[in-house]
C-alpha cells in the first residue's frame, strides 16, 4: 500500500501566459490606476490568477489573464517611450566592464527568483549613461510580462512634483490619491533617486513610500547618480546620505541589495559614434 507521502504531488509553474503570447508594451500611457490582475469571480482560479488543470500538476496562468489586462498593465506602468524597448537582452557591456555583468546577473536574480525574495530590491549606483534606468525597466518589464505584475515607473523629481501640485491644506485626500498607486504597486522603479532638493519634507515624503513598502514587502527598485563615498579626500560632492539622509539610506541598506555600475557613458559613446 503505497505511503501518504507518496500520493503527494508536487506543483511546477509555468510562467508563461496561458495563451503563449507576450505583449509589447503600449506607446501611449494612459493615467489610470494600476488594475487588479485577479479576477474574484473566475470559477478557475478564484482570484489567484494560477489554476492547476484536472489531471495535470503543472500550475498554469488561468485564461482570465487576458491579453488585454497585461496591455493595461503595461500602459499604467508610465515607462517613457525612450525606454520601453529595454530588455535584460540589450543591456550592452563590454567584456571589461565586470560591474554591468555583475548587475545584469542581479537584475536576472530578481526576475528568476521574484516569487521567493519577499521585496527585497535593488538599488543601482552609478554615473550617467551606465545602463541604471536600462536595468531597473527591464526589470519591471520582464516582471509585468512573466508575472502580471502591478508595475509601476516614476522619475524621483517627477513624483514629488506631482505630490507638491495635488497638495491641499485642508484636506490630504488629492496627496493621496498620488501616492496610493505607489504603495499599492507590486514593483515600482523610482529613478534618479536623491536628484531633488533635500528638504525635511522630501525626505518624509520619501520615509512614508519607502516605509509602506517595507512592509508590505513589495518590491522597490532604485537607480541613483550619487555614490555611497567620496571618491577621494579631494572630493566634496554630495553622495546618496546627504541628498536623502542618513535613516533613509539606512533603511534602504535593508530593503535593497546596492549595485554599483561603473563603465562608459554609453549615450556619449553612441554620440562620438555618430560624428
Amino acid at each position: 500500500m503505497p505511503s501518504e507521502k507518496s500520493k503527494i504531488k508536487s506543483l511546477r509553474i509555468v510562467t508563461g501566459a496561458a495563451d503563449g503570447t507576450a505583449p509589447a508594451p503600449d506607446e501611449h500611457p494612459e493615467t489610470e490606476r494600476p488594475p487588479s490582475v485577479q479576477d474574484p469571480d473566475c470559477p478557475h482560479c478564484f482570484g489567484t490568477g494560477m489554476h492547476v488543470p484536472p489531471g495535470s500538476n503543472v500550475a498554469q496562468r488561468c485564461a482570465c489573464q487576458t491579453l488585454d489586462q497585461r496591455q493595461r498593465l503595461f500602459r499604467s506602468a508610465h515607462i517613457p517611450p525612450r525606454y520601453q524597448h529595454c530588455t535584460l537582452q540589450d543591456y550592452k557591456a563590454a567584456d571589461s566592464e565586470t560591474s554591468k555583468w555583475i548587475a545584469k546577473a542581479e537584475a536576472q536574480r530578481i526576475l528568476d527568483d521574484y516569487l521567493v525574495i519577499d521585496g527585497r530590491g535593488l538599488v543601482f549606483i552609478g554615473g550617467v549613461g551606465v545602463g541604471k534606468t536600462h536595468l531597473a525597466v527591464a526589470i519591471l518589464r520582464e516582471l509585468i510580462e512573466r508575472y502580471q505584475a502591478r508595475g509601476l515607473f516614476y522619475q524621483f523629481g517627477a513624483l514629488l512634483r506631482q505630490i507638491q501640485d495635488s497638495y491641499n491644506p485642508v484636506s490630504q485626500t488629492s496627496e493621496l490619491k498620488v501616492l496610493q498607486p505607489v504603495f499599492d504597486a507590486d514593483v515600482l522603479v523610482l529613478d534618479e533617486l536623491g536628484a531633488s532638493k533635500p528638504t525635511d519634507w522630501v525626505r518624509d515624503t520619501m520615509m512614508q513610500i519607502i516605509n509602506t513598502r517595507y512592509n508590505d514587502k513589495r518590491l522597490t527598485i532604485f537607480t541613483t547618480n550619487y555614490l555611497d563615498t567620496r571618491k577621494n579626500e579631494k572630493d566634496i560632492g554630495e553622495i546618496l546620505e546627504d541628498r536623502i539622509g542618513t535613516a533613509l539610506r539606512s533603511r534602504l541598506y535593508e530593503m535593497c541589495k546596492t549595485v554599483v555600475i561603473e563603465g562608459e557613458d554609453y549615450r556619449k559613446a553612441m554620440a562620438n559614434a555618430r560624428t
